[in-house]
Formats: structure tokens, sequence, C-alpha cells
């Protein structure tokens, strides 16, 4: 499902602390940082009528093989045509952090003979957010710096509509902006290239089930999206699931997530550099 958003409908999604925190103002007086946020919206009201917001997402069936997610085939098929649907996503665990997480782990197991759901999904900007002010260096970062946040309230905004009503899940969630950025909700939105996600590789994943091109978005070697205002992930619906980081790893588990994604180690010890 694509969905685009008009910048006033995602604007109230958007948590201005990060915004502080990108200005390096986030210790600065009230005063200094409410003078930033009335100038980032009024830099918004100039230009909304010309930028849009972008979504993708998709709701699979999914279960647990392991440490691996696996996602199934959309639509009616046979179970020969479902097994060859099938995507899998290798999930890193804990090795140091008691009590070890893995993402897989909030997903229902192969061998429970359940089908669990997942959700996929991406976000971006219109790619002249970053381009369109380059004869201007302080708007052209702060133009960067609203898309990022843009990007981010997008999937926020993105997210409560699937909990409410795409997944429908949580339909009478009813809670304010205030625990909305402080995830008083059921179920997490755990990001590509974040500390329970930090293998970027995961995108081109991500882009073989929802055709990144759609909202704009291109993948470089790395994994990195461009725009650089974008974000890709999961979304789990399990009452328990938590954020965590998968800090360091030994080299029985690199070889193990390489051989289940299907990559040499050396490429592979590549993309989790931060993480041995």
């Amino acid at each position: 499902m694509k969905i685009d958003y008009r910048i006033n409908a995602v604007k109230p999604y958007i948590n201005w602390d990060y915004f502080f925190y990108a200005w390096g103002v986030h210790n600065k007086p009230d005063e200094e940082k409410q003078r930033l946020r009335d100038e980032g919206e009024a830099t918004l009201a100039q230009y909304s009528w010309r930028y849009q917001t972008h979504a993708l997402f998709l709701l699979l069936d999914a279960n647990s093989d392991g440490d691996d997610i696996v996602v199934k085939g959309q639509g009616t098929r046979s179970k020969e045509q479902e097994k060859r649907c099938e995507v899998r996503l290798p999930m890193l665990r804990q090795q140091q952090t008691p009590p070890c997480r893995c993402m897989a782990d909030f997903i229902r197991p192969l061998s429970s003979g359940v089908t669990d759901k997942i959700g996929v999904f991406a976000t971006s900007v219109d790619s002249g957010m970053e381009s369109d002010f380059d004869a201007d260096p302080y708007l052209k970062m702060m133009m960067q710096l609203l898309a990022d946040r843009l990007a981010e309230a997008t999937a926020e905004r993105l997210h409560k509509e699937v909990r409410q009503t795409y997944w429908g899940y949580a339909p009478h969630e009813h809670i304010d902006m205030q625990q909305l950025h402080t995830e008083q909700f059921q179920g997490i939105r755990p990001a590509i290239g974040y500390p329970s996600l930090p293998d970027t590789s995961l995108n081109f994943v991500i882009d073989e089930l929802l055709h990144l091109q759609q909202i704009g978005i291109r993948l470089t070697e790395s994994g990195a999206m461009k725009p650089h205002a974008s974000t890709s992930g999961l979304m789990i619906a399990h009452p328990q699931a938590r954020y965590f980081d998968i800090g360091h790893i030994g080299e029985d588990q690199l070889k193990d997530y390489a051989h289940r994604r299907g990559m040499p180690i050396d490429e592979m010890r590549r993309f989790l550099s931060a993480n041995l």
C-alpha cells in the first residue's frame, strides 16, 4: 500500500525534541528552543503546498524459524507457490546482555502451527526538500532537518493508522501526542540501521518486498537510503515486544548470520563493523 501525505497532515506528529538535538540546542533555555521551533513551523507553512511525504506498507503473514523471521508471499497460492514466495529476514541476537533478545522472539514460531503477522514499511519525503535550497546554506540545513523530522512523523502517523485500522489490533487506542512520542502503545516499530536492527543490508530485502522506488527511495551500496530523510523497518504487534541494543556479537554469530543472509562473511563484517 502506498500513501501520500500533505505536510500539514503529518506536522502534528513531529517530535520537536529530536529537532532541537539536531540543532544542538536541546540544553538551551526554553525560549531559544521555542524560537527555533517557531522558525521551523513558519518554514513548513511557507513550503507546505510544495512538498509531500510518502509511505509504503505491507501487512504480511509471518512466523519465526530460529532467529529468522519468515515472511510469506501475498495472495492465494498453493503451498508450493507460497513456499517459493517466502522471504527470510535474518535477525541478530544479543550475546552479551541478558535476556539475549532477538526480534524473532516476538513472532510466533513455525512449530506453533499458528500464522502470525508482521508489518514492513518505509517512509520518505519529496527529494526536493533536500536539493532545492543549495543557494541558501541556512535554509538548506533547516529544510534537511525538517525533512528528517517529517519522514519520522510520517512513520509515526502510519504506525498509528496501522494499529487502529489496517492491522487493527488496537482499534480503540486513545493516546495523546506525548504518549505517542513516548511509545505508550502496543507494539514496536524497529527501524533498519538502529540498535535493534543494525544491519543496513536488510534494506535490500525490504526493497524486494516494498519496491522502494515507488516513493522515490534508492539504495546505496551500503544499504543507505536516498533521500536521507527516509526510514524503513518492521512493525511488530506482540504486547511484550521491546526495543534493545544488539551490542557486540562474536565471530560465531557473525558466521551464522552471514550464512543466513546468504552473504560472504567478509562482506557481512563490513555491514556489522560497529557490532564486532
